[in-house]
């Protein structure tokens, strides 16, 4: 295969994300959409008319028959949490490589089956945290790595929010036990989490206690709550996640001697610019009225969206492999490591706030 034939990609399911994800595969050069199956055809018909899919795109009313088509490279799996490791596990058996929403699985052992399949069929996975592939994120990770500007961590603090209306909290399959039973925590905490992480450079905490006071709905699924982490060293990192608070996307890390702060981390303030600050060093002036020097405000801008370079990076690894190289372990290794942190603080608030320790 040549690097300029595109990857042929399968879309199972029309979820809402689905369209952004489906316009990010028009739009990646290395990639196009090829299928999509729905338990409905004329579903599926309505959903690629709606989002501008190609006019050759092959329509199917069932997920099995988009992995049993030859000609699909790729699967992109916007499936409720629920049905990951099915869809996932049977995607990796018939050689598709698999693009996963998050949380990538219920639990971890639902993980390490999907896991292991791809290992076995040497397809590559990557889940869809879009953030990380967003040239801000390397700025800062760029100021992180500078022991001279940040010296050593020692507290992460993450926060993902937003308000959502009674339909949502009513009928999204995020409220749903049956469909996404971590609700919240799955959702926005999924990303918490992972920042919590790619701050500590994915050094697991050795203990996770969930906050006091999270919130669930009548079917008891999260609707907020929160974490600390706690690591040997004395690092220490805290998040809270929400369907019910104002809009707030917030990771503010502390060193010794400077502070990470960046607001929409998890999709920047602007399509095409991305800010975050660094204060190194900072103290404040004779009569205490201002910081000197003040933090810097950093820009990155970029013409091609995150999501974007999500699926470009996912088809560039997918393009390798079909000639020869192998799948890069990195993805799934951050996956497991979220989904890891994820069940803890699951697991503490089911057993009363009791801390868990963390066992990789």
């Amino acid at each position: 295969m040549s690097a300029e034939t595109p990857i042929r990609f399968g879309i199972l399911g029309c979820a809402e994300i689905a369209r952004k994800v489906s316009r990010a595969i028009t739009v990646a050069q290395n990639a196009t959409v090829y299928a999509l199956g729905s338990r409905s055809i004329d579903k599926a018909t309505a959903f690629a008319k709606a989002n501008n899919f190609p006019a050759n795109a092959k329509i199917y009313g069932s997920y099995d028959a988009v992995l049993d088509d030859p000609d699909v490279d790729a699967v992109y799996v916007p499936l409720p949490t629920s049905l990951h490791v099915k869809w996932a596990v049977l995607a990796a058996q018939k050689k598709k490589h698999i693009l996963l929403e998050k949380p990538v699985a219920l639990n971890v052992a639902e993980f390490d089956k999907i896991a292991e399949a791809c290992e076995s069929s040497g397809v590559q996975i990557m889940d869809g945290t879009m953030w990380m592939h967003h040239p801000r994120t390397a700025k800062m990770s760029e100021f992180l790595s500078d022991s001279n500007r940040f010296g050593q961590l020692r507290t992460i603090h993450t926060v993902f929010t937003f308000a959502s209306d009674p339909d949502f909290l009513k009928n999204d399959i995020r409220v749903k036990p049956d469909l996404d039973a971590h609700g919240a925590l799955g959702d926005a905490g999924w990303y918490c989490i992972r920042g919590i992480l790619w701050v500590s450079n994915y050094e697991l905490p050795k203990t996770v206690i969930a906050l006091r006071g999270p919130i669930l709905n009548e079917v008891g699924v999260i609707l907020s709550c929160g974490a600390s982490l706690h690591w040997e060293d004395g690092k220490v990192a805290t998040f809270h996640c929400s369907f019910l608070s104002s809009l707030t996307m917030e990771i503010t890390a502390v060193g010794t001697k400077g502070t990470l702060h960046v607001d929409g981390f998890v999709i920047p303030h602007q399509e095409k610019e991305a800010r975050f600050s660094f204060a190194s060093e900072t103290g404040f002036d004779e009569f205490v009225t201002c910081w000197v020097p003040p933090p810097s405000q950093h820009i990155v801008t970029t013409d091609i969206p995150q999501e974007v370079l999500m699926v470009r990076e996912f088809s560039r690894l997918v393009g390798a492999i079909k000639n020869g190289s192998k799948p890069e372990k990195k993805w799934p290794t951050l996956s497991r490591k979220t989904q890891i942190v994820l069940d803890a603080v699951k697991a503490s608030i089911d057993k009363g706030f009791e801390p868990i320790d963390i066992k990789y």
